[in-house]
């Protein structure tokens, strides 16, 4: 039988400590948390690989992000047990259910059904009941629920909309990975006094999120 807990603490000793993480509350959280429960069932084993694992079989899939880059993300956006958090493209809920041990409440966002729906589930079943499951289109956040301490992208996007941003508060951050591979970075938005600035902060790739793509140039 395959060895989960073993794989786990692989996972957090391979990849995220040796990448710098080192806020012992995601440490714990990632110790604790099924992430193979977060996957279908034949990608089970995949689960603690350092890769993005699929949890559609679509075209493009969705997929959850590889552990170091989740982590890295996590820890630059500084947490805290007060704040509120929106996630969004939780897609099945490991990323809510990491981000409900860190912070006061999570709002998390999918706009698939089949997947919103996977999450509620999985949230239920480890406990995260300070996290929300909400559906809607990704592009444009969730406005019923602002302003948010935080906003973690589970994905990457060619470029951030500022309607995204404007769901911040005044000293809110925003994390993800921006940009095309190999060009690709994490980034950490901060907002202040309406504008948000942007700071690099590793370089990642990490699938493309649906409706963030650059719109068309044309050429005359």
């Amino acid at each position: 039988m395959f060895d989960f807990a073993a794989a786990r603490r692989m996972m957090v000793d391979g990849q995220v400590r040796t990448a710098d993480v080192t806020d012992q509350r995601i440490i714990a959280a990632m110790l604790e948390l099924p992430r193979e429960r977060f996957v279908p069932e034949r990608n089970a084993s995949l689960a603690y690989l350092d890769l993005d694992v699929a949890v559609t079989s679509g075209t493009p899939a969705r997929r959850l992000l590889k552990p170091m880059v989740l982590a890295k993300l996590v820890q630059a956006a500084e947490i805290g047990p007060q704040d509120r958090v929106l996630d969004l493209a939780c897609a099945t809920g490991y990323s809510s259910a990491l981000l409900a041990r860190l912070a006061g409440r999570v709002v998390a966002l999918e706009e698939d059904a089949t997947l919103a729906r996977h999450a509620r589930e999985n949230l239920a079943a480890v406990g995260a009941g300070n996290a929300e499951v909400v559906s809607g289109p990704l592009p444009e956040g969730w406005p019923a629920g602002a302003p948010f301490d935080v906003i973690v992208m589970n994905g990457a996007a060619e470029r951030v909309p500022e309607r995204l941003l404007r769901q911040l508060k005044d000293g809110g951050r925003l994390v993800g990975v921006v940009g095309r591979p190999p060009a690709s970075k994490a980034v950490l938005f901060l907002a202040s006094g309406g504008q948000a600035s942007a700071l690099p902060i590793f370089d990642a790739a990490a699938p493309a999120l649906p409706g963030f793509a650059e719109p068309p140039q044309f050429v005359f």
